[in-house]
Formats: C-alpha cells, structure tokens, sequence
C-alpha cells in the first residue's frame, strides 16, 4: 500500500512534494558536480524555476477555476487549498531553464545534467514509494464502519456503485472544519457522487456535537474509532480525501483542506468514469 503523506515529527508532507524536493536536491548535486571544474552551479537557477513554476502553476489554476474565487477573492492567495495546474508550473520552469542557459553557456551542461537526473528520479522514485500501486476500492469494502446511528455498516454499501469521495476527518482539526461547508454543498449538488466522510478515532458524542453546532447537513457521516481506514490508505494526517472512479480506481488524492475549486478540479477527473456527476 503507497503513502499519501509522510509525516515529519508533528508535520506531514504529501509524497509528491517529497519526492519534488528530492529531485531538486538530485538535480543541485548532479549539477554542481558536473559544473565545479568551472565553478559553476545550478542551485540559484534551479531557485527561479521552481518559483516561477509555482507562481505560474497557481495563476492557471485561479483563472481556470475563477467563478469558484469570485466570492472570496482573497481566497486566491491562500495555496493551502493545493490549486496548482502542473502543466503551467512545468512549462514557467522549462522556459526558465531555456532562458537561462542561452544567457550563459557555461550553464547549460551542468544545468541539462542535473534536470535529466532529477527527471530520473521522479519517474523512479513512485516505483520505488509503490506510488502506482495506490489502494482499490476493492481493498476497503471488507472495512465496516459505525454510522451515526450506532449501525456497523461496509464501505461497499455505502458508495451504491457510484465514484466516490472518502473524507478523513477530525472535530478538533481546524482545516477539517474549515472544508467541511464545502463538501456538504457538494454532498447536496452532486447526487451522482458518494461522499463518505470518515471521522477518525472519536466518539459518536463528540462528532455529533460538532454537526450539530456546525449547522450542516451531512449524509454518510461515519465513525472509524480505530482510524483503520486512514492506515489502509496510508494517511494519518487529517484531512485527507481520497477520489475513487466508479470501477474503484483511485483517481486523485488531496491532503489539507479543499477549497470549492480544488474539489471541483478534482472532480472533474471523475467526470470520465461514468455519467454526469450531478445526475440524480
């Protein structure tokens, strides 16, 4: 079973962005040591790609998913909702890469060398993470869950053959509060969509404190005391949500707080599984 998330000390990390940074460690190294016998490095260029890929990659993503901004502007500003287009944060970065190395020519073989090793490494390291092996749904539908009611009830039941969208979440996570609103809008929208949303390791007083002081209409809220669910799927950092197509393929993974856009981007990769997603 791949990780989500890999957690350092109280802080947890998604995978990709490890192994994004790993590359980037590679491809410094690999470039400085083909460069030092004319004392010439990557580091400071390698500094203005990933800047200008995560600068670009972020403007995409706000004008691609615009009308989800459009009523809390300043919410563009805030990337803890993980909205990044990776095709525009590549290209900002290739053309940085271009630009730089027609500028100094010295640059351009150690720059070449440690991109070709850093793009290695990210085709090599998810093999080596069992990245592409990520969880089936058929690997879940064994686990029974409680539901608000107190009745043990299985995940297979619960997702009626439709692509689904598994939540892990805690009352005293503030990001899982914070994206709660939108996946009940969501919840409410897209009937042609399960959302489960898995509460991990708390009591059924406690959660139903919460939804009743939060005011929102959930369905499919169940209890996961032990958080089974989070160690199947390789992910105790809280929120996580996981995007499962109606053959039980995971599609796409989110660790920390969806906003509307990003949950729309994510959907939107379930829309070619099967009929439409709002259908009842």
């Amino acid at each position: 079973m791949s990780a989500t998330a890999i957690s350092i000390g109280p802080i947890a990390l998604p995978t990709q962005l490890l192994i994004l940074l790993f590359c980037a460690a590679v491809a410094a190294t690999v470039g400085h040591l083909v460069g030092r016998s004319q004392k010439v490095g990557i580091s400071s260029t390698l500094t203005d790609m990933v800047l200008a890929a995560g600068v670009a990659a972020r403007v995409v993503f706000v004008v691609s998913w615009f009308e989800n901004y459009r009523s809390a502007p300043w919410s563009m500003l805030d990337i803890r909702d993980g909205g990044f287009t990776s095709w525009a944060g590549v290209l900002a970065a290739v053309l940085v890469a271009l630009w730089q190395g027609w500028r100094r020519a010295t640059l351009r073989g150690p720059l070449l060398a440690g991109l070709l090793a850093a793009t290695v490494m990210w085709f090599v390291s998810p093999a080596v993470l069992r990245l592409g092996s990520g969880p089936a749904l058929s690997d879940l539908d064994a686990m029974s869950f409680v539901t608000m009611q107190g009745t043990p009830v299985s995940l297979a039941k619960l997702t009626q053959g439709k692509p689904l969208v598994v939540n892990l979440w805690a009352t005293w996570c503030p990001p899982c509060r914070r994206e709660m609103p939108v996946l009940a809008a969501a919840q409410q929208q897209l009937p042609g969509v399960s959302f489960i949303l898995a509460n991990q390791g708390e009591n059924q007083v406690t959660v139903q404190r919460y939804l009743a002081a939060s005011g929102l209409t959930l369905a499919n809220v169940v209890l996961d005391p032990g958080k089974k669910l989070g160690q199947q799927l390789g992910s105790t950092a809280l929120p996580t949500t996981l995007f499962f197509d109606m053959n039980g393929r995971l599609v796409d993974t989110h660790l920390g707080a969806l906003s509307s856009a990003t949950l729309a981007s994510k959907l939107k990769k379930l829309e070619a599984s099967g009929p439409n997603l709002a259908a009842h």
